[in-house]
């Protein structure tokens, strides 16, 4: 692994139970990302992802790509364009620095027919001799 090496993109469907599910979870109870009329009522034209639900899956993203055994150091995400049912988020990484000492750091972009939902940096410490 080396600075400027891609991780493959994943997928997710975002769905209103995906949402919803989320928002149960990480137990923020906020009628917009479970409530349609509220979220309407408020501006928005449905319910939409919270931002644990979308740090949940940042986190899968990397520990799918290295594994189980990797730890995830620190995560500087920013939210964008909303995630609303019915769309898809594209998750795709930047390999954008690896030190001697098992640490990489990863750009992040989640992308949705909008826009960039979720962007940043994560440090990941990777197990012995997976660098």
């Amino acid at each position: 692994m080396k600075a400027g090496d891609e991780l493959p993109p994943l997928t997710i469907p975002v769905t209103r139970t995906l949402i919803v599910a989320g928002a149960l979870a990480s137990r923020d109870y906020q009628d917009v990302h479970h409530d349609a009329e509220a979220a309407r009522e408020k501006g928005s034209p449905d319910i939409f992802m919270n931002i644990l639900t979308t740090n949940g899956l940042v986190g899968r993203y990397l520990t799918d790509h290295f594994g189980p055994h990797c730890t995830l150091r620190k995560v500087a995400i920013r939210l964008g364009a909303p995630n609303y049912p019915g769309d898809t988020m594209v998750l795709s990484g930047t390999v954008t620095e690896v030190t001697g000492d098992g640490t990489a750091v990863v750009r992040i972009v989640g992308a949705n027919g909008i826009g960039h939902h979720v962007t940043g940096t994560v440090t990941v410490s990777l197990p012995e001799g997976a660098v």
